[in-house]
């Protein structure tokens, strides 16, 4: 049975989570416990638990108050929502605070259900198990900061090693430095310091989580108008973060360019989180900081699953959720993925795993905006993908997927978002027109429908694409699917040609 797995549970009902934190308490739902969860309501409140335990020891009694208020809330909402399957869970700022234990009982009678109040491994292990079942192949150092502690666990090929606990959450630097960076910069070092966890971080990947980090991304972000509005895989090369970081150490955050962007309630702890960065970085060295919208919650869900579950590509798993929502048949998505394969086996072009997998996914997204007017069909393609909830899909390969969506739709380049070619390489942007112009060969004699397809292959031969029709298929042969054909043989480079099989 799933690490935490509830017996009897009934796979597909929808599901909460309710996570007490030193900062925020949050309420999420999800459709359904899957592979790649797809959040149905998402709402916080900042309460600041976490504000002053460090030096008082306990939780401040205007926070208790406020994140009681919040669960009674949430309580209904989950009521409304005809949720029966919540879970909570409480970290830092309850499991250090002396009156911790009353604040979870009264917190449980607010909610209606068990809180698990987290130790600092077993939340370290459940935020890296979030990463690891949202990023494709992580491999480096997870690094969750919330308001009272920092998690650090090394994750690769699947795997946690054991995490620690640091005391290094912004709440708890802000009250030990008595408001002060520069002394929550000294703090910071003499922590991390003897840190083995980090010493195997150079050259390797930090995956940053935690809601000050994700705001200190949506700045610099914003800052560099990156042409993306998506935050989990968000990318800082090593030398950019740093520098930003110590640019958010010394100006006031209410003069950061985008700071609107933040929450109020959010700014002051952005210093603290930019010290806890930069120190990392100092320390360690790693070759990019990657953002994770997804920890201990995601990691939570990702538990509780089966190992055959666990096993499944999550964005393989979503693309066929949006096939099956979206699609005139659904089926016809993966016929399209074994017509291309052996149109590209035939061909001069190499494919790897990931490209196997994001031409996968990119056949099952290829029907999900048909419903749109011709004449925008592209564009909300494109938007579609380039926006959707996916996991287990960095940002260039996002990309990519989203311009395959839109030349299936339009052949004409200025049709299609130049920013988004800033995103992906120029072997990606050649894969996404081919793939897109194979694509609207085979919806021409497809009409979207399933079973037409492994009766007409198209393949190419000697400097030739051939398309081969049966003869009940003969008459599909029109001036349309002769101008797609060629169109296709452009790109690949060879004469079109439509035969039909004896």
């Amino acid at each position: 049975m799933p690490e935490n797995s509830a017996p009897g549970q009934l796979l597909g009902e929808p599901l909460a989570i309710v996570d007490i934190g030193s900062n925020s308490v949050r309420l999420v739902s999800y459709e359904s416990q899957s592979r790649a969860p797809t959040p149905t309501f998402n709402e916080k409140a900042l309460c600041g638990l976490g504000r002053g335990v460090a030096m008082s020891g306990l939780l401040p009694e205007d926070a208790i108050v406020k994140a009681l208020a919040a669960l009674r809330r949430f309580r209904v909402l989950c009521d409304t929502m005809r949720i029966r399957d919540v879970r909570g869970v409480a970290t830092a700022a309850v499991r250090d605070a002396a009156n911790g234990p009353e604040f979870l009982n009264r917190a449980e009678r607010a909610i209606g259900c068990k809180i698990e109040l987290l130790s600092g491994q077993r939340e370290a292990r459940l935020s890296a198990l979030g990463v690891v079942s949202s990023i494709y192949k992580a491999d480096g150092v997870v690094g969750d900061l919330g308001g009272g502690s920092l998690e650090l666990t090394d994750v690769k090929d699947g795997q946690c090693a054991q995490g620690i606990t640091l005391p290094l959450g912004g709440l708890s630097l802000m009250d030990l430095s008595e408001r002060s960076p520069k002394k929550a910069t000294k703090i910071v070092r003499d922590t991390l310091t003897p840190v083995k966890a980090l010493q195997g971080l150079a050259g390797r990947t930090f995956y940053a989580v935690g809601g000050t980090w994700r705001a200190l991304a949506r700045l610099h972000m914003r800052q560099r108008q990156y042409p993306m509005n998506v935050m989990h895989n968000y990318v800082i090369p090593t030398r950019d973060a740093l520098e930003f970081a110590r640019l958010v150490e010394r100006i006031e955050a209410d003069a950061l360019l985008s700071i609107e962007s933040v929450s109020s309630a959010r700014r002051p702890l952005l210093a603290y989180g930019a010290a806890v960065l930069e120190e990392i970085i100092r320390q360690a060295n790693p070759r990019e900081i990657v953002i994770s919208a997804l920890g201990v919650r995601e990691g939570l869900i990702y538990s509780r699953l089966s190992p055959e579950e666990q096993a499944e590509d999550p964005l393989i798993v979503s693309a066929r959720e949006f096939n099956q929502l979206r699609s005139r048949a659904p089926e016809h998505g993966e016929e399209l993925f074994d017509w291309t394969g052996r149109l590209i086996a035939s061909t001069h072009l190499e494919e790897d795993e990931q490209d196997k997998r994001l031409r996968h996914a990119a056949c099952l997204l290829s029907d999900i905006a048909w419903r749109a007017h011709p004449d925008y069909r592209g564009a909300q393609a494109y938007d579609l993908v380039a926006n959707a909830a996916f996991i287990g899909v960095d940002h260039p390969s996002r990309a990519f997927l989203a311009l395959a969506a839109s030349y299936r739709h339009m052949s004409s380049e200025d049709l299609v978002s130049s920013q988004s070619r800033a995103l992906v390489t120029a072997r990606q942007l050649d894969r996404a027109r081919i793939l897109g112009a194979a694509m609207r060969v085979a919806y021409n004699i497809s009409a979207a429908m399933p079973g037409v397809l492994p009766r007409a292959p198209m393949i190419c031969e000697k400097g030739q694409v051939i398309l081969t029709l049966p003869p009940d298929l003969a008459p599909l042969s029109s001036e349309r699917l002769q101008s797609r054909m060629r169109q296709f043989a452009r790109l690949i480079g060879g004469d079109p040609e439509i035969r039909t099989s004896a």
